[in-house]
């Protein structure tokens, strides 16, 4: 059976807040950070001084980075902003799926990287110049506690 690359444009974010109904389904301009890095610690071993031994270290993730036309919406920076209040707001924290979609905007699976415990660390808005014919963009970041895969 072939299997053809997937397209880099065609996948969906599924933000599955406790407390909402039914979870936010957003298309995004772009996505980034889904990736994972284990670092490496050399360790040098007493008596053996023509070498190291790579050791396994912390795993990290990058924070999740989010950008879509903005619309004027609030959703995302209310959540933002309870994150930013003194008062005893509960700090909600949601599970970010996005998933992959194949040619026919059908999820594929296994081309699924679910975010655990993602919480709102930085949003922002595009730089507003008279001199371009841009649309302006909203970035989220997120911040969250692992990837799991679906």
């Amino acid at each position: 059976m072939r299997k053809d690359p997937l397209p880099a444009f065609c996948f969906h974010v599924i933000m599955t807040i406790p407390g909402l109904e039914n979870p936010m389904v957003s298309f995004f301009k772009s996505v980034g950070g889904i990736k994972l890095e284990t670092e490496v610690v050399d360790y040098r071993a007493g008596g053996v001084n023509g070498s190291t031994y790579k050791l396994v270290g912390a795993t990290k993730w990058p924070n999740l980075v989010l950008k879509r036309g903005y619309t004027g919406d609030p959703v995302m920076l209310a959540w933002r902003a309870t994150w930013l209040s003194n008062r005893a707001l509960p700090k909600i924290r949601c599970i970010t799926t996005i998933s992959q979609l194949n040619t026919q905007m059908i999820p594929v699976p296994g081309a699924q990287w679910i975010f655990m415990d993602c919480w709102p660390c930085k949003w922002e808005i595009s730089e507003f110049d008279a001199s371009k014919n841009e649309v302006s963009i909203e970035t989220l970041e997120l911040a969250h506690h692992g990837i799991l895969y679906g």
